[in-house]
């Protein structure tokens, strides 16, 4: 057996193993976004239009409903209705909701006249889709948490229709305790699982441009006359 020594003397132990998972992890993640584009400190011009500010905008907002419901979750199901600050939070808690839904939709559509899925980005538009669509079963099971007579009465008028489709039996959404699980765990995992995927598919591919610029040329200086072209 080498000796400790030996192998720091040959530089054995700054060669990275085969079978470690950190050197598979980072050759994955090189092979995954190209180098620089993790965090890139430039984007193209025509980033600068509003219409895409909407997917940061929408992001922000996010980060704020998971904050806002994380200190609403460390007071329990219905501290709010009692404390003038939990009423707060949980007023932050919906208004961040509130405009997150509005600048996901507004992206959402600016994406699809644009034609997002262009340049093999369709995983990212596809992920992107189905993030709004868990982003709505997220905000029932939430109307669903309120613990007040607005959550009953939203819970009583959708038991028929759950029922109907046949997902009523494991989705009963009158009981308050399951629907408080959903909401609070398994739906914003999976919310979280697939904003990082696309944004890591954004990152990748990079930002669709408009239509029709798929191609841009670089200008050309101009160049010095030559002899033949300068002589009349």
């Amino acid at each position: 057996m080498t000796s400790l020594v030996g192998r720091t003397a040959t530089g054995e132990h700054s060669r990275p193993a085969r079978g470690n998972w950190t050197v598979r992890l980072r050759a994955r993640l090189g092979r995954t976004v190209p180098p620089g584009q993790l965090l890139p400190d430039r984007q193209p011009v025509y980033v600068s239009s509003w219409i895409y500010v909407f997917g940061v905008l929408t992001l922000a907002a996010l980060l704020i409903v998971l904050a806002s419901g994380a200190v609403l979750a460390l007071g329990g199901a219905t501290w709010w209705h009692t404390s003038s600050t939990g009423h707060f939070v949980n007023s932050l808690h919906l208004w961040s909701v509130e405009l997150f839904f509005a600048f996901m939709v507004i992206h959402l559509w600016g994406k699809f006249f644009m034609a997002a899925w262009r340049g093999r980005r369709a995983l990212t538009w596809i992920t992107g889709v189905v993030c709004f669509v868990g982003s709505i079963a997220t905000a029932f099971t939430g109307y669903l948490s309120q613990s007040n007579f607005d959550s009953q009465w939203i819970g009583s008028q959708a038991k028929d229709g759950l029922n109907a489709v046949g997902i009523g039996a494991w989705f009963n959404v009158l009981d308050p305790g399951p629907m408080l699980m959903w909401h609070i765990t398994l739906l914003p995992a999976v919310i979280g699982v697939l904003v990082v995927l696309h944004i890591i598919l954004v990152r990748r591919h990079g930002v669709v441009p408009p239509i029709g610029t798929e191609t841009v040329t670089e200008p050309v200086a101009d160049a010095e006359p030559d002899d033949a072209g300068s002589s009349s």
